[in-house]
């Protein structure tokens, strides 16, 4: 029972590990770019600062809403290039762009609810703010900023998997531009045929 188990969803399982291994990585580049983000704006006590107001309404755009932008679309296409090439092999089926738009929109998403994670765990009016005196802007490892976007991405990170999985990287290889060579397909192993 259990071969047939792991003969069944054995590829999706190493995906899965696989993407988990790259999405963790990815933790580290986003994280990384949000620290030295907060560092140059003059650390993550500064987070909260308004950029702009929002015209018409009571609402601001604060620093780690930038932070969690940029940290997001660099670690995405980090993300994206090392799946492309490693967990799903799929550069041998589609073209760059074809694979990245899908999951740029994925990303995309993810990044939306994640902001909105994210504000609600810095801001002091949320329900789901993280409180004092565990979290502090200027308690370096418990910052709740930094612990705000690491909960931000482990939240939204199953939801990518999924989504990628099942979407990006199979969806565009079915739409292929031309249909693979003789050699190509021999050169194919089980797993990249879907056979695994």
């Amino acid at each position: 029972m259990l071969t047939n188990l792991y003969d069944r969803y054995g590829n999706s399982l190493r995906q899965l590990v696989k993407f988990g291994a790259v999405g963790g990585s990815g933790v580290l580049v986003n994280m990384v770019i949000t620290v030295i983000m907060n560092k140059l704006n003059g650390g993550s006590i500064n987070a909260q600062n308004v950029l702009w107001s929002i015209p018409g309404t009571t609402f601001n755009v604060r620093f780690t809403a930038l932070v969690w932008i940029v940290a997001f679309f660099i670690a995405n296409l980090y993300n994206f290039q090392l799946n492309r090439w490693w967990t799903f092999r799929s550069s041998k089926h589609a073209g760059w762009w074809q694979e990245f738009w899908p999951f740029l929109a994925v990303g995309s998403v993810a990044a939306a609810v994640g902001l909105v994670i994210k504000i609600s765990l810095t801001n002091p009016t949320s329900p789901l703010y993280l409180p004092d005196p565990h979290f502090h802007e200027s308690a370096g490892i418990n910052s709740r900023e930094y612990w705000a976007q690491l909960i931000a991405i482990m939240i939204t990170m199953p939801i990518n998997f999924i989504v990628n999985k099942l979407w990006t990287f199979r969806a565009v290889r079915t739409h292929r531009l031309q249909p693979p060579t003789d050699e190509e397909l021999a050169a194919l192993t089980d797993e990249e045929l879907g056979r695994a």
